[in-house]
């Protein structure tokens, strides 16, 4: 059937993928890969002979258009990204909203994503909370933490290990030092570990340990007033 199909891959783990997601892969006309070298790599391990093109950050503008008129023409696409689900902090959005412009179908198969076990591991609160993805590395960097030091829910935050004792502090600076969050990092892989704190001291943990791999940082909203609280429990009760 002609539509674009988004496939989340293992983030970690090989085991991860879904039944579901390998029988997708094998019937797809073709598969837009992040990096063709490690799609093939996933390819090549479940026994998959599939035909891939180049779809990343750098290139998405020009074969948007390109994969909307394989897809009118009858084919099924599948896009993935090299780790998780595609769309999040990976090339996806402009694709599909240039299929739905065009009145092509478009779906998304439940898998992985890191931010969902960092958020449920960290011991933080997650009935309620914001994914902000990649801080801004400097234009709009400051105000961007600043505006979110206001922030109540739960927010969550991907980082690079080179970046991480930088951001960890600079949002102590701003949330205040006894702001809690987690550090998680390498989920589903051999190395996975959590560590959990106030910033400064995730701050200094990582001072002393360089971290490696890819990470997902967890930090507390703010906390509520006394007297917000309450008004929130009294509007409960009527």
């Amino acid at each position: 059937m002609a539509k674009l199909i988004l496939v989340p891959t293992p983030i970690g783990n090989l085991e991860d993928i879904t039944l579901r997601a390998l029988r997708v892969l094998k019937e797809a006309n073709l598969i837009l890969a992040e990096d063709t070298r490690t799609t093939g790599h996933l390819l090549k391990h479940f026994g998959i002979e599939g035909k891939m093109h180049s779809h990343h950050k750098f290139n998405e503008h020009q074969t948007a258009e390109f994969v909307a008129n394989r897809i009118a023409a009858g084919e099924m696409v599948v896009l993935v990204s090299d780790a998780g689900t595609p769309g999040i902090s990976d090339p996806g959005f402009l694709l599909v909203r240039t299929c739905l412009e065009q009145g092509i179908e478009v779906e998304c198969l439940p898998g992985a994503t890191a931010f969902v076990p960092a958020l449920v591991n960290s011991g933080l609160p997650c009935d309620r909370f914001v994914f902000e993805g990649f801080l801004p590395q400097k234009k709009g960097r400051k105000k961007r933490i600043e505006k979110l030091a206001e922030e109540d829910r739960t927010m969550i935050f991907y980082e690079s290990p080179f970046r991480l004792v930088k951001s960890l502090t600079q949002l102590a600076a701003a949330f205040g030092e006894t702001r809690k969050g987690s550090v998680s990092r390498e989920i589903s892989k051999m190395f996975e570990e959590t560590v959990r704190g106030t910033l400064p001291e995730l701050a200094l943990h990582f001072q002393k340990k360089a971290p490696k791999g890819e990470i997902v940082m967890v930090v507390a909203g703010k906390p509520k007033r006394e007297e917000e609280v309450d008004s929130n429990d009294s509007d409960e009760d009527e």
